[in-house]
């Protein structure tokens, strides 16, 4: 089985690189799995002080992976979705994100979820979910909380697209950059990070991620079954079908 997610340390700082290239680093459940193995890696390792998610390719992350809910019910999908959210969130060690490329719907998930989220300007990001029927469900847990309201509703009411520069003006991202300064400013920020004390650094994680944790507990399940009504509605699945046959 070919790996999709990459691991690798450098001075302190654990990178997980999404390399799925035929379905668009696609949140599959190999690829989900494997987040979730390099998270309990770097949490392991002492050494590693800050974890960077990141992706290879012209796209961060497609969303969910359209073929596989496309087959069976998707409400265990959409609750892994939520959990992978709250494991970001509650993950003792600061996540950077370093987005560059496309980002849509469960994709923009992972993004909200991370401490800090550095772009490339012209990165474009949607929450494509109305057009396919369905509602941006699991992830609103990170992403309404980030953005502001008018922001949060034209995004997910439009499912228009936004760069990288309109995220970081509405606060679904910290920062965004020339593309050609993405590495130099994700390296600057770790290091940044990593002049913190680990206990420093996780108690203080803790701090701000006490109120967003505790929405994700009040409402992950509600959520969650939401989004596995909709992906199994007829009218998502004649959506999903139609998608899936334009890109073939």
């Amino acid at each position: 089985m070919t790996e999709l997610v990459k691991y690798a340390t450098a001075e302190g700082i654990a990178t997980l690189t999404f390399d799925s290239p035929h379905n668009r680093n696609a949140l599959s459940r190999q690829l989900v799995t494997e987040l979730y193995a390099g998270l309990e890696r770097a949490e392991a390792d002492d050494d590693v002080k800050v974890v960077v998610i990141g992706a290879e390719g012209k796209v961060f992350c497609s969303g969910a992976d359209l073929s596989e809910a496309a087959e069976g019910s998707m409400e265990e999908g959409a609750k892994g979705i939520v959990d992978l959210q709250r494991r970001i969130v509650a993950f003792a060690k600061p996540v950077v994100t370093r987005v560059y490329g496309a980002v849509r719907a469960g994709g923009i998930g992972i993004v909200a979820a991370s401490d800090i989220a550095i772009s490339a300007d012209d990165a474009t990001f949607a929450l494509t979910e109305v057009k396919l029927a369905l509602a941006p469900a699991a992830i609103s847990l990170t992403v309404l909380p980030r953005m502001t309201s008018r922001a949060g509703a034209y995004a997910c009411l439009t499912g228009a697209k936004f760069t990288g520069a309109e995220a970081a003006e509405w606060g679904l991202v910290t920062r965004a950059v020339p593309a050609d300064e993405l590495d130099d400013a994700v390296a600057a920020v770790c290091a940044e990070l990593a002049t913190g004390a680990a206990q420093g650094l996780r108690e203080t994680k803790a701090l701000l991620a006490r109120d967003l944790l505790d929405r994700m507990d009040a409402r992950g399940d509600d959520l969650a079954a939401l989004s596995g009504r909709l992906f199994g509605s007829d009218a998502a699945r004649e959506a999903m079908l139609a998608f899936l046959s334009r890109k073939k």
